[in-house]
């Protein structure tokens, strides 16, 4: 798994003693990035002509879990991994412009959406004067989370490839991922 060799705390504590943020030292890290860097000659079309959806959890590294190198794929990440209208759009973008045909889903075990409820949107108009707009989509089965995902996939009218859509849920302590068979 790639991490950082700093621990948040320490990185906190080094841009603060810097004078900067968190913000700051990543900007300097790119910068000693780019120095290497060189262009790798791909486009945007995925090489394995696939698109991963999953949850923006900082303990899943889809890249080495996958084994997936640099242009193999397209990563959709949001928080659950669900299947949102924007994801839709972003599949949609995937699939009819850059080529892609197969999706892989991935939800995690002990995924912060299991602790939340639809309670948190009135909490955040309690809060600021506005209620969001958008639905929290918690969850307390990732199992069945999966399976409706892979359902609005399969269904909607704006994707042309339906036929290989898989789910998994991915286990934050082995490592593993555990196939979710779709509902029949």
């Amino acid at each position: 798994m790639s991490t950082s060799a700093q621990s948040s705390a320490e990185t906190d504590s080094t841009a603060a003693r810097s004078g900067g943020t968190v913000t700051d030292r990543l900007v300097e890290l790119n910068g000693r990035y780019s120095e290497a860097f060189s262009d790798p000659g791909m486009d945007a079309r995925p090489v394995l002509h696939v698109a991963v959806v999953a949850c923006m959890d900082a303990r899943l590294d889809l890249h080495a879990a996958l084994g997936l190198e640099l242009g193999d794929c397209h990563t959709i990440r949001n928080a659950g991994g669900v299947v949102t209208d924007d994801v839709i759009r972003s599949l949609t973008i995937s699939q009819r412009a850059l080529g892609t045909r197969s999706v892989i889903l991935i939800h995690h075990t002990n995924c912060g959406l299991e602790s939340l409820t639809e309670g948190f949107r009135q909490e955040l108009e309690l809060e600021v004067g506005q209620r969001p707009v958008w639905a929290v989509e918690a969850y307390t089965d990732a199992d069945q989370d999966v399976r409706q995902s892979m359902q609005r996939v399969r269904t909607s009218p704006f994707l042309l490839h339906t036929d290989d859509i898989r789910g998994f849920v991915f286990d934050v302590t082995t490592g593993k991922l555990r196939e979710i068979l779709p509902t029949s």
